[in-house]
């Protein structure tokens, strides 16, 4: 089902897994041939809601790790052995589907595949890149102010390179650079007071 399946379909099986928690390898196997992808959009939505430390670093740190994979060119994508056992409440996995799905769903009536330069080779590359520094980004974030439009940065960005929308894509890099500038001015500020109080 899944090579003609929108993402919403796709997260909604997902969310519908047996068990109480589901791990990093049961996450991997349900989302196939658009693993790359579809894990940009799952790393990114707890970060559209309010979340508490540590989420927002977890999910930075496994996003950079998933961006330096598709900065390199690899075609799926490799996690550590010890990560793929980690687990997640099916509870929490839920939850965050659907909140996401209604959201997503609209944007799939609007979505259509055009502005194919991200296809390419190249052009993932780039998005590798992109998604670098919106990870670096999400790891250093303010709380909830930084936090959230980083999260929904990294879901538009995922979401456009599944449905193959370069609109969608660029709409989650504009998002993307002002979460960076925010994040970038709270990290100056902390930086600077630190600064001020250990200066004579």
């Amino acid at each position: 089902m899944y090579s003609g399946a929108r993402t919403s379909e796709v997260l909604t099986v997902l969310a519908s897994q047996d068990g109480d928690r589901l791990t990093v390898g049961d996450i991997v196997a349900v989302l196939r041939d658009r693993a790359f992808a579809l894990l940009v959009v799952l790393l990114g939505l707890p970060n559209c809601l309010p979340m508490p430390p540590p989420i927002p670093l977890v999910c930075g740190l496994l996003l950079l790790l998933v961006a330096v994979q598709i900065a390199a060119g690899m075609s799926a994508p490799w996690l550590p052995r010890r990560l793929l056992g980690r687990s997640i409440a099916r509870q929490d996995v839920e939850r965050a589907v659907r909140r996401a799905v209604p959201i997503l769903q609209r944007l799939e009536r609007w979505s259509r595949p055009r502005m194919s330069v991200f296809e390419s080779a190249l052009g993932m590359r780039g998005m590798g890149l992109a998604l670098l520094t919106l990870a670096m980004a999400l790891i250093v974030a303010a709380p909830i102010i930084g936090q959230i439009p980083l999260g929904l940065a990294v879901c538009l960005v995922g979401l456009g390179l599944v449905e193959r929308d370069g609109v969608v894509v660029i709409a989650g890099l504009v998002v993307g650079t002002a979460g960076v500038a925010l994040n970038a001015g709270f990290v100056y500020a902390i930086v600077a007071g630190l600064m001020s109080l250990f200066s004579p």
